[in-house]
């Protein structure tokens, strides 16, 4: 790892950003309680300055990286590589017409993420290490289980997280109600009575019905985190469930946050508050929202995109686990070098690698090219 000098570090430009977005099918059909897909778009931004490159992405459709190009790219060309908060500020204000919510934010969060990187690689310092590191290693949870899954393949799959060393698993409920408590008992069998199990049901039930699942999900299975078992939208509903709920269920939420505000709304609704730097603009908002979580006491797990969040989630104070979704971690190994695999129930950072560690690879990649 090759330490950068003060004098570098104070003249490094933007240059110019690539950005390129890729679709990679599923290995399987994929469905949870409200969506179904058989495919994922990733949108990789990287951010050229000083000799180095930094790479960030987000999951989002291809027009994010239409947006890149068309808005972001020339707003940040020329801004100080060393100050990615200002290069932040400076996109939300070209936004403004657009809205914040949706692509916007997701289109911010890939350059976002991608200066950070940039920003480190230029000092010759490992991301977490410039963000300031609080602890070692991120603890994850296996999640996945769909709801298009047979119930041997649901079983399959939890378990061998288990046997990975990974004592968290979390599956999908909600595409049919009726079936669920038996599905949930199923997953109980296959990974043992010592692992944490999760269920998430993505806004799929009315009040009642997950208030009335919730205490036969934690009698029959032990279930101990119960995710957006009613809309985001419906912070009462989520209020509700937390308050009156079984003791010992977490209720958690927060995925589709785009901005500092909307966890400020969020945050008094749940056990858990969730973010996915993916979606909040990056990093730098990020930052924003685990003040929010030490504000209120609330512990922040993060959403999916475990390469992406491996380095961020060293430095948050309220952090307590990154979801090792499946799909995300699947694309990640396919199209970057670098990725960290998880080993004794966390993942753990290359800290002989100046940002995030990781690289495209290219050629792999330019078949999945949209």
């Amino acid at each position: 790892m090759r330490a950068a000098t003060s004098s570098r570090a104070v003249q490094a430009p933007v240059d110019h950003l690539e950005v390129a977005a890729y679709q990679v099918p599923t290995d399987a059909p994929e469905a949870d309680g409200t969506l179904s897909w058989n495919e994922t778009t990733i949108v990789v931004v990287t951010a050229h300055g000083g000799g180095e490159a930094g790479l960030g992405y987000t999951y989002a459709d291809t027009s994010t990286a239409t947006l890149v190009q068309s808005k972001l790219a020339d707003i940040v060309s020329g801004l100080d590589a060393m100050a990615p908060q200002a290069a932040w500020r400076a996109m939300v204000g070209a936004i403004r017409n657009l809205g914040r919510p949706g692509i916007s934010s997701m289109a911010i969060a890939a350059v976002d993420t991608a200066l950070w990187d940039l920003k480190s690689r230029l000092l010759g310092l490992p991301l977490c290490r410039l963000l300031g590191m609080v602890r070692d290693c991120a603890a994850v949870y296996g999640s996945g289980g769909f709801t298009s899954y047979s119930t041997v393949r649901l079983q399959e799959q939890l378990a061998a997280w288990v046997e990975r060393g990974i004592p968290r698993v979390k599956m999908k409920v909600g595409s049919h109600p009726d079936d669920d408590p038996a599905r949930v008992r199923c997953a109980r069998a296959a990974i043992g009575p010592n692992v944490e199990l999760f269920v998430d049901a993505n806004g799929a039930y009315s009040r009642k019905q997950a208030g009335a699942l919730a205490e036969r999900f934690q009698a029959e299975a032990d279930i101990s985190w119960f995710e957006e078992p009613v809309s985001s939208d419906d912070l009462e509903g989520l209020r509700l469930l937390r308050d009156r709920g079984p003791a010992g269920v977490a209720i958690a939420a927060g995925e589709y946050g785009y901005d500092a505000v909307y966890f400020e709304r969020m945050v008094g609704a749940v056990d858990v508050l969730q973010a996915d730097v993916t979606r909040c603009a990056g990093i730098t908002e990020l930052l924003r929202v685990d003040s929010i979580s030490r504000s209120h006491g609330v512990p922040l797990s993060l959403h999916c995109g475990p390469a992406i969040h491996l380095h961020p989630a060293l430095a948050l104070d309220r952090f307590v686990h990154i979801e090792y979704f499946h799909d995300h971690t699947r694309i990640e190994q396919l199209l970057f070098d670098g990725v960290a695999a998880a080993r004794d129930g966390a993942l753990w950072p290359d800290l002989s690698q100046a940002g995030n560690g990781l690289e495209l690879k290219r050629a792999d990649a330019e078949r999945y090219a949209a």
